[in-house]
């Protein structure tokens, strides 16, 4: 029987069946084949060695820590967390007096793979700027693994992100999460079984952009008209699938007919089965968004049509409403210090993220950059001075929240990573001293318990296949 697309695969399911896919029967209708998301994620995690970090600094991740503490990781899997552990047989042992510990940093706004370096026009892959609504394409599509960028984030200890498609747009396309592991294809990057995001953009950009084209949206208002005529069309093709599903199952129908009609599936869009996918709860919203007030009817917007907004990204006025982000549940990422570059930024301050924390939202230290995302440790840092400055009382254990275990609840992976907890996997950093020091680094980081980073071991050090083919060979004295 015919049935509404799916449109979030469970991949955990896809993933402990070797990531088959079963082929369909040959009598199954097209709009069953297409429950089957075509783009499952092949990630396996590298073979690991169990692991005990003795005698460190932790950061928890859930704002606590332990003065001297240990950590064992085993099978990819965070075994243990306490002081005085026992290493089980085999284990490699390291003393990690005098370093600290983190949970694996996640970036929550990254653009590499779709805007990789080199930087040049042939690889501007972030934004499909043809249309003010191109919800039907997928960031992933876009990715190239071999950006050289996705090494030097893992050298500063960014273990997963999210790569979004560009601004331009009020509707961008979708996001993926990936684990920044080398891969030769993005399927074998993306995190399993996290689920998609919608980008989305307020403010400047779409209105320059196709205000530009003399094309709608050019004002704000008409922005705002572009997003509800979206969500109207997108609540219509929900309602045709649901009717048409309880058609089926009422048995009205029999071969295909209803009281002389045929009951044919609703046509498949791809634009509109994203939007579907937020209407139904299973694709989080991302939605960049700089001015406290557009936040504010961004929430209106979204309830009008009944969906959640996930994460406001840029967010340089989140301070100015962060009891309403609060109570809506609405997460932050900004950045420490960027303001100023246009008008709708102009009114940033150092202390958003501090403000945002205190007044008990989610506050997220995001990147936004192939530059920042290598040391989003020390943009954490810059966030942290500008709070305690103006008296706030901020600890390390509450500030490296802002860069895993939010950055992780706003990718709607939480339950698996963003805090050092028995059970998740094993996406740790050891650092050399204080992370939110600008002497600090990123000694050896671990993805899934295994080590894919050592600052003494070059042969642990990825290289893309593109940079290593532009890599001198030169032997110098």
């Amino acid at each position: 029987m015919p049935r509404r697309p799916s449109l979030l695969l469970p991949f955990a399911l896809l993933l402990s069946s070797g990531c088959a896919v079963t082929p369909p029967a040959a009598e199954e209708s097209p709009a069953s084949v297409a429950e089957a998301v075509p783009f499952p994620s092949t990630y396996r995690p590298l073979p690991s060695s169990p692991t005990l970090i003795r005698g460190a600094r932790l950061l928890i991740g859930d704002g606590t820590g332990l003065e001297r503490g240990d950590i064992l990781m085993r099978e990819g899997r965070i075994a243990e967390v306490g002081a005085g552990l026992e290493a089980p047989p085999g284990a490699v042992i390291i003393d990690a007096a005098g370093r600290w510990v983190t949970p694996g940093i996640i970036d929550a706004h990254s653009h590499l793979g779709v805007y990789p370096n080199p930087s040049v026009q042939a690889h501007s892959d972030g934004n499909e700027a043809t249309a003010p609504n191109t919800a039907e394409v997928w960031a992933e599509h876009s990715v190239w693994p071999q950006d050289p960028g996705f090494a030097a984030a893992l050298a500063g200890g960014v273990t997963s992100m999210i790569i979004l498609p560009g601004s331009a747009n009020l509707f961008g396309g979708r996001s993926v999460t990936l684990k920044n592991v080398p891969a030769r294809t993005v399927q074998a990057m993306k995190f399993p079984g996290a689920p998609y995001g919608l980008k989305m953009a307020c403010g400047e950009n779409p209105k320059r952009v196709y205000g530009s084209k003399n094309r709608s949206p050019a004002t704000r208002m008409g922005n705002v008209a572009g997003y509800r005529s979206a969500w109207i069309e997108a609540a219509k093709y929900l309602a045709d699938w649901d009717q048409y599903e309880q058609r089926e199952e009422s048995g009205e129908t029999k071969g295909g007919s209803a009281g002389g009609q045929r009951n044919d599936p609703p046509k498949r869009d791809l634009r509109l089965e994203t939007l579907a996918g937020v209407l139904k709860g299973e694709i989080i919203v991302h939605n960049h968004c700089y001015r406290a007030d557009e936040m504010a009817v961004m929430i209106d917007v979204a309830r009008e049509f009944g969906y959640r907004i996930g994460t406001f990204h840029h967010a340089v006025e989140s301070y100015k409403i962060a009891d309403l982000l609060a109570e809506e549940g609405i997460c932050s990422a900004m950045w420490a210090d960027w303001w100023g570059f246009k008008l709708e930024s102009l009114d940033g301050i150092r202390e958003n993220v501090a403000m945002v924390d205190a007044a008990g939202a989610c506050a997220i230290v995001h990147s936004d950059s192939e530059i920042g995302i290598q040391r989003l440790n020390q943009e954490t840092a810059k966030a942290m001075a500008a709070g305690r400055r103006m008296g706030l009382d901020i600890s390390p254990e509450l500030a490296v929240t802002w860069i895993t275990r939010n950055a992780a609840l706003s990718a709607g992976v939480l339950d698996q990573v963003g805090t050092l907890e028995t059970g998740k996997m094993a996406d740790v950093v050891l650092w050399s001293g204080d992370p939110f020091s600008v002497y600090a680094l990123a000694d050896q980081v671990y993805i899934d318990g295994a080590l894919v980073f050592d600052r003494q071991d070059p042969a642990r050090q990825p290289v893309s296949d593109f940079a290593l083919g532009h890599v001198s060979t030169e032997v110098r004295p």
